[in-house]
């Protein structure tokens, strides 16, 4: 529950202030946030006020634990007043979308900090997801001891189930298996399983993560259209969808699609993963520079991701940039060293075959082992 109430500001700004609340209050709604007017029924405070006049006006958001009286998330959008493209639904989406990363961090904090006990299945779900959205071996180990336990308290948890079909999924696509036939196949009956439950957006995009890895696009990307629709300002889903044109050999329409999760949410713990996908879809259009440009950047702001090298050495290769692409491979066989181009065939998403051809020619090149 957010308790979030009129946003302070000098008289002759209260119109603009009161329409963005509005449209804030639609967003949050959308995004399945449930607010109230009165703070005392409300486990989270949202303050809003614009400061300043003129071009020098700006909007401040600080959102409050209500338990501890800490700042657990704060924005600021300038010009307020004179940018055009700040005000209205536009800047609303943005704000829901930063607060629900906000939020949901706050939300894993107190699930970990719950005596082991008395912990829900929603609280392991919760304690699970970081694992999740790591895209990493130890992460993804631990998210999935946390998830079982989770399935096993309550059959239909939706996050819980949505969440398992993902990290089972990741296990064959990022080579943290020597089973990934089995992984995939335990994936995919967890899939099922969430598909006939109900879940917020959240739900939905993590459910769209799995699906896509699994290789079933077209159901995919009815879900994803499904979490969207419900709100516009799903940063999860709005990378996801990106991803599916990746995958659909669609390179321009992914990148603005992914680039919409970057504007929506820079600082989302996924943030990296929309990253990668820009430059896989430069990959796909041939521009193999751009497409190592935005995977190094991807590593740097998520060094643990190891398994972005199976593209980023490629695209190196087919940049003819030698040297980055030996470095870019000894980083691979570093953290998989029993790593072969058979494997990474084995484990490769749902790239367009020809796309999957360049990358294994290239590894090959390169001097990956077969």
């Amino acid at each position: 529950m957010l308790a979030f109430g009129p946003i302070e500001t000098a008289a002759e700004y209260k119109e603009i202030a009161a329409d963005i609340a509005d449209d804030l209050l639609v967003a949050l709604s959308r995004a399945g946030i449930s607010v109230a007017s009165q703070s005392r029924t409300a486990r989270y405070h949202l303050t809003g006020t614009i400061r300043g006049s003129g071009a020098q006006a700006r909007l401040i958001f600080r959102l409050i634990d209500s338990e501890t009286g800490c700042q657990i998330w704060a924005h600021r959008t300038d010009n307020i007043l004179r940018d055009e493209t700040s005000t209205g639904e536009h800047l609303a989406i943005r704000i829901a979308a930063m607060l629900q990363s906000g939020l949901r961090l706050a939300e894993i904090d107190r699930a970990r900090h719950k005596p082991a006990a008395g912990l829900s299945a929603h609280d392991l779900a919760l304690r699970a997801m970081p694992g999740v959205v790591a895209l990493d071996a130890d992460g993804n180990a631990r998210a999935l001891e946390l998830l079982e336990r989770a399935m096993d308290q309550d059959p239909t948890h939706p996050l819980a189930t949505a969440l398992a079909a993902w990290a089972y999924v990741q296990r064959a696509v990022y080579h943290f298996t020597s089973a990934p036939v089995e992984e995939r196949s335990r994936s995919l009956e967890l899939a099922r399983r969430a598909q006939a439950l109900c879940g917020d957006a959240t739900v939905l995009a993590v459910l769209g993560n799995g699906l896509t890895l699994l290789g079933e696009l077209d159901t995919a990307d009815q879900v994803i259209r499904k979490a969207l629709a419900v709100d516009g300002g799903s940063v999860w889903a709005w990378s996801r969808s990106g991803w599916i044109d990746v995958y659909k050999g669609e390179p321009e329409s992914a990148i603005e699609r992914l680039k919409i999760a970057l504007d929506l949410a820079p600082h989302d713990p996924l943030a990296f993963n929309s990253m990668v996908g820009i430059g896989c879809a430069h990959f796909n259009a041939g521009r193999y520079a751009e497409a190592a440009n935005w995977q190094e950047r991807a590593l740097i702001e998520h060094p643990s991701a190891s398994w972005v090298h199976r593209t980023m050495c490629p695209a190196y290769v087919l940049a003819g940039q030698v040297p980055q692409a030996r470095r870019s491979l000894g980083a691979l066989r570093q953290h998989y060293p029993d790593l072969t181009v058979t494997e990474v065939q084995r484990g490769m998403p749902p790239l367009p075959p020809s796309q999957c051809d360049l990358v294994v020619g290239a590894l090959q090149e390169a001097g990956l082992p077969a």
